[in-house]
């Protein structure tokens, strides 16, 4: 993770702060417009890391918005996710070609700009929206962050 706050500070960005070992990191940037952001960020990630890099570019008042929105209740035998997407299209289309889901087991609901999910632990790869999420069409769009995360980068 020092490599990512090194990477980052490096393309430019201030005050990196990185979450965990989990690939999130929090900065501060002048820059107003987000797709030149996102496009100067992933060049830095490519050029540092040498493999395809893409990122769902979110501020904190949609991350905490994000979070203050799942719509499931919080219970110890689930895992609750949040998909993000760089492309907003990719989470519908997602919703749609998801199999009938077995509600004892997983659930799925869009929100704004994101798609709430919760399954059972240790389900979350063999579940039926788990291996429909997990097609390699959504993965330069889509990335699948854990609630306690989110909350974790608004801490």
């Amino acid at each position: 993770m020092a490599d990512l706050r090194d990477t980052l500070t490096a393309a430019g960005l201030a005050d990196v702060r990185t979450v965990l070992a989990s690939g999130n990191a929090v900065f501060a940037s002048s820059d107003i417009d987000r797709t030149e952001l996102k496009a100067r960020i992933e060049e830095a990630l490519r050029d540092t890391f040498g493999y395809p890099a893409w990122i769902v570019l979110r501020d904190l008042d949609q991350v905490r918005a994000i979070v203050d929105g799942y719509p499931f209740p919080e219970r110890d035998e689930r895992q609750p996710y949040v998909l993000l997407a760089a492309d907003p299209a990719s989470l519908a289309e997602l919703a749609e070609a998801a199999p009938e889901l077995d509600p004892a087991v997983e659930q799925i609901r869009l929100g704004d700009d994101v798609l709430y999910w919760e399954v059972l632990r240790g389900r979350t790869l063999t579940s039926a929206f788990g291996k429909a999420s997990a097609n390699r069409k959504y993965k330069s769009t889509v990335t699948n962050r854990n609630l306690r995360t989110l909350r974790k980068i608004l801490a």
